[in-house]
């Protein structure tokens, strides 16, 4: 029994539609972890921790952020895909900086946040994820580490993010970072189970 299937590209205006789509739900689940003053990994965590630090706005320290590895996305990856990433990490960044003025709640356990920010920002990974987009960052360096020095990227992302959560020590408490962890071992998990090659194509 023959199995195989034909599949075809997205079209631009569905990259387009989707990328929007995932970029809102990013913005919004990291939104969710920001009201509750907790903390994720990757470039974004990095921005976060600069916003509670320093009342750095979110949406330019992320932007900012990312610049420099747009240069390791283009000799990974290629011009399409550094363009799809450099326009949604703008997207994320803009989207950011508008959710304080159209969103505002006054209670939001920072556990339930964790665990409704992880998923949503999850969704909107694989969103892009399938559309071969990315929020570029953090992620592109520890492919570019496993591919220069043979080290797994996984390992690579775990100790970034491990790093980023002790560096949140001088600004978090205890109770909020183990939230934090919690969060990020739900947003990978969302991740991992959802984006294989192996049982979805796209």
């Amino acid at each position: 029994m023959n199995t195989s299937h034909h599949t075809t590209s997205h079209s631009g205006i569905e990259d387009l539609l989707a990328m929007l789509t995932g970029t809102l739900l990013v913005s919004f689940g990291l939104w969710l972890l920001r009201a509750a003053g907790i903390m994720t990994g990757g470039t974004a965590g990095i921005a976060i921790l600069l916003h509670y630090a320093f009342s750095v706005p979110f949406g330019i320290a992320f932007f900012l952020l990312n610049i420099p590895f747009l240069y390791l996305a283009i000799r990974r990856m290629g011009l399409q895909f550094t363009f799809k990433t450099f326009f949604c990490v703008a997207l994320v960044s803009v989207f950011s900086s508008f959710q304080d003025q159209l969103i505002h709640v006054d209670k939001l356990a920072p556990l339930y946040a964790a665990f409704l920010g992880s998923i949503i920002s999850g969704i909107g990974f694989l969103i892009l994820f399938r559309h071969h987009g990315s929020l570029g960052g953090v992620n592109i360096l520890a492919l570019y580490i496993q591919d220069r020095f043979g080290f797994q990227a996984g390992w690579v992302q775990l100790i970034i993010d491990i790093c980023i959560l002790l560096l949140s020590l001088s600004t978090l408490s205890m109770s909020k970072l183990a939230v934090s962890a919690i969060g990020l071992v739900i947003l990978n998990l969302v991740i991992a189970m959802n984006h294989r090659k192996d049982r979805y194509s796209a």
